[in-house]
């Protein structure tokens, strides 16, 4: 089935933001309820919510977007982190006349939540970090799957980007029962992201941050005041289980969910119907499944 079957009755559009340009979003259920904003990972684009956005705009507003750099948002960037993304996030709820939303983000998407949460608490309802980067990594797998991203970047760096090299690098987000739904269409989606002359303004920059010490720039948790889930997978790379949980140990408000349906570190891809069930729920009343 077509990815963009899953987007009837979302609205796609670009909102022009102050400082960071054209935003393309994924809109639905405006007016229905209050505001969800989603964000994804790095290298990624709001299609990874595809089986999100329409699904939870029965309870919600719901709002996916580009990150800058990414998708087809602006790829002008000046300097790009988590804390310049949890700005365009701040001015794009402007934008949309948002003046408090539930923020859900996943990798990079759930880092910039955090951010977020921390300059601007007074913004947030609750959030989800979705197998969530910008947490310490705890086990010695955690840092044998870092080693091997970067083993798998390095092998494409420079290089023209191709049907098979995208095929391999999704394969790791998604849990290999589940490589079935890496089909042509959401593969060559991506590809086609990638080709875009425009993006090579962005990937230095972009580059330059993922190679430099991030450690300054990780999710203050003990700041964290919000109502927060950590949306877990049992097979999340490097950010494993046990990073999960203790990051989850040190935000006042923090409870832990574990899919029960094999995914890795894209759940709201994987098993969409148990995520759309425990964000609900979740968002709505502040409780977990029993």
């Amino acid at each position: 089935m077509s990815l963009w079957l899953d987007f009837l009755g979302a609205e796609i559009r670009f909102v022009n933001t102050r400082s960071f340009g054209r935003v393309r979003i994924a809109e639905a259920g405006k007016g229905r309820g209050e505001t969800l904003m989603l964000m994804h990972g790095v290298g990624g684009h709001l299609e990874a919510y595809a089986k999100n956005v329409v699904a939870l705009a029965d309870q919600f507003h719901v709002v996916a977007f580009d990150f800058i750099g990414h998708g087809l948002s602006e790829k002008r960037l000046a300097e790009f982190s988590p804390a310049v993304l949890a700005e365009l996030l701040r001015e794009l709820m402007d934008e949309l006349g948002v003046a408090r939303a539930h923020i859900s983000g996943e990798s990079l998407g759930g880092w910039v939540c955090g951010v977020f949460a921390g300059r601007y608490p007074e913004r947030v309802l609750r959030m989800v970090l979705n197998t969530s980067a910008g947490i310490p990594i705890v086990s010695a797998q955690g840092h044998e799957d870092l080693k091997n991203l970067i083993a798998l970047s390095a092998r494409n760096a420079h290089q023209t980007p191709t049907f098979d090299s995208v095929l391999a690098r999704m394969q790791w987000l998604m849990h290999e029962k589940n490589w079935g739904l890496l089909n042509e269409e959401l593969v060559r989606t991506r590809l086609g992201y990638y080709l875009q002359p425009e993006l090579s303004l962005a990937s230095p920059v972009i580059g330059r941050f993922m190679a430099s010490d991030i450690t300054p720039h990780l999710i203050a948790l003990d700041r964290v005041q919000c109502e927060t889930l950590f949306l877990w997978t049992r097979d999340n790379p490097i950010h494993d289980l046990a990073a999960a949980e203790a990051a989850c140990a040190r935000v006042a408000k923090g409870q832990l969910y574990v899919m029960q349906a094999d995914a890795a570190h894209w759940p709201q891809y994987e098993a969409p119907e148990e995520f759309n069930a425990v964000m609900r729920r979740y968002l709505l009343q502040g409780t977990l499944p029993a």
